[in-house]
């Protein structure tokens, strides 16, 4: 298990900016698999009358979810950790043949201060990938930055129905300590 803690983090609630975008950009499905760097957002779904918030057993479920609540009429976002992208590769498919709106907000591993070298090739790979499967990537390293990049590729996937994916960088979220 891991957690993020203060050193290294950026300043600012980021997580609350995260939040407010989601809300301004009338979400009501909130699909995530347990994540520290998304923890505060995930608490913050849950706690939300207005919102579902789904567990996930793997982030690729997620798409699915998003998909048929879609087509019900809601708006959703898919929280994952970069490791989980690998997972998504053959459902990102399923958005290349139907296109709806597919934001996915993406804690980074594998980069700045990683502790756990299991992450480091996917953090390596994860924007690659998800252009390579036609999402559109845009990143946020600076808590001041989250708001308006988050709220633009939401914009972006709900007015064009387009897969977008907003990368938080590990700098923004915070060096990780292994729990023992």
């Amino acid at each position: 298990m891991s957690r993020p803690p203060k050193d290294g983090a950026q300043s600012g609630d980021w997580p609350g900016a995260l939040f407010a975008a989601l809300k301004r950009a009338e979400i009501r499905h909130v699909a995530y698999v347990p994540d520290a760097g998304h923890a505060q957002v995930i608490a913050r779904a849950i706690a939300d009358p207005a919102l579902i918030a789904t567990a996930l057993t793997t982030e690729e479920e997620g798409i699915g979810l998003l998909l048929g609540a879609w087509l019900g009429g809601q708006r959703g976002v898919l929280l994952m950790q970069s490791s989980g992208v690998g997972n998504c590769i053959n459902a990102l498919s399923l958005h290349a043949n139907v296109r709806f709106p597919l934001p996915l907000l993406v804690t980074m591993r594998g980069e700045w201060a990683e502790f756990n070298p299991w992450q480091v090739p996917m953090g390596r790979a994860t924007q690659a990938s998800l252009e390579l499967m036609g999402v559109s990537t845009s990143r946020a390293d600076k808590a001041e930055d989250v708001e308006a990049v988050v709220a633009g590729a939401l914009d972006l996937a709900f007015n064009g129905e387009c897969a977008t994916a907003v990368l938080l960088g590990q700098r923004l979220i915070g060096r990780k300590v292994w729990i023992k």
